[in-house]
């Protein structure tokens, strides 16, 4: 079972790479004056030799990562996600992905839960920028246990890959003993029927609330954890799709270009359905804690939960409606009525106990 101490990723990430590093003695460490923050310092403390402070020169520090890549070394270049992202945005796309370099990018600080640092600090637009890089692995975990997989994952990944790091701690929902990690492959926490919701990073763990709450009201809906925006699990969104016919993404990232985004280029291709898109709608975030910012940006359960059944995909429908139905499905039944229109009824299941509406 997860334990419930909470722990933020930025920390598990710390950890990960100090542990990794005991057996694969290519992993370098670099950072941009911020290994306290980033966590980046339990490496620094473990392994001094291969630490670098490339002090606030977050372009300097990528540029010198590619160059190590280059000379066969794994190395990972950590700041605040609105920096490493940002600021370094050329040399990330020149420097490490032209050549698809064996460089990983941690951003740690992404997100509103970056709290009291303020709108210049809280990254919305990190997984949006990498997702435009060809050849960027982009992944944001959800937990404790999945950033130490994930880690180990991008580490022995071959290519430029992006990691979203969190400041604020949270809890741990993933079962350690059973979970297991896969690049590009969703995972599907709850089963339901009635509406699809994929959700990523720490909005993961407030949107399984929120589904086990509406279980109880009866409306039955499907969780998936996507922890890689890319690639992404194309499959899995396509059988969602299919399956329920609506979908809610639910992100703590600006809607535009991140998790959403891309789940609408998936349906839009295969199967197209409604999306509703859940997460910063185009602003800016504000200095404040960070659970009341979150609250405010309506990300947690309680929000979530209303979003969710408000966009479930039931119909309330009047007796008229059910009357006229009933007329139409004898007319199927026991007339040579139309034959696209019989066998659609008999596909759909509405000639027997389905209903539309349900």
């Amino acid at each position: 079972m997860a334990e419930s101490k909470k722990i933020a990723t930025r920390e598990s990430f710390g950890m990960a790479l100090c542990e990794l590093a005991k057996t694969n003695k290519d992993i370098v460490v670099f950072d941009a004056d911020l290994a306290a923050a980033t966590k980046t310092s339990i490496f620094k403390k473990e392994f001094p030799e291969r630490f670098f402070d490339c002090g606030i020169a977050e372009g300097n520090m990528v540029g010198v990562a590619a160059g190590l890549a280059a000379a066969g070394k794994i190395p990972v270049a950590a700041s605040f996600a609105m920096f490493a992202t940002g600021r370094a945005f050329e040399q990330i796309r020149n420097s490490v992905a032209y050549p698809h370099l064996n460089v990983k990018i941690a951003g740690s600080h992404a997100g509103i839960s970056t709290g009291e640092d303020g709108a210049t600090h809280q990254c919305l637009e990190d997984i949006g920028i990498m997702r435009t890089i060809p050849g960027m692995v982009v992944i944001n975990p959800a937990d404790h246990y999945e950033m130490m997989a994930a880690t180990k994952a991008a580490i022995e990944y071959d290519g430029p890959v992006y990691i979203r790091l969190g400041r604020l701690a949270i809890e741990n929902f993933n079962d350690p003993e059973t979970y297991t990690f896969e690049l590009g492959k969703g995972i599907t926490l709850l089963d339901g029927d009635d509406v699809a919701v994929i959700a990523t990073g720490l909005c993961v763990n407030e949107a399984l609330k929120a589904c086990k709450q509406l279980k109880e009201e009866g409306i039955n809906a499907r969780l998936i954890n996507i922890h890689t925006i890319k690639p992404i699990d194309r499959e899995i969104i396509f059988k969602a799709a299919k399956e329920t016919g609506r979908i809610i993404t639910i992100e703590e990232h600006n809607v535009i270009g991140g998790l959403g985004d891309a789940v609408c280029s998936v349906v839009s291709e295969e199967y197209p359905v409604k999306v509703t898109k859940v997460g910063v709608n185009d602003c800016f975030g504000y200095s404040g804690p960070a659970l009341e910012l979150l609250d405010k940006f309506e990300l947690t359960a309680p929000h979530l939960a209303k979003k969710i059944k408000a966009k479930d995909g039931k119909v309330k429908v009047g007796i008229k409606t059910k009357a006229f139905f009933e007329l139409m499905r004898i007319i199927q039944r026991k007339s040579d009525w139309n034959e696209a229109d019989t066998d659609y009824w008999h596909n759909k299941g509405w000639d027997g106990k389905k209903r539309p509406w349900k």
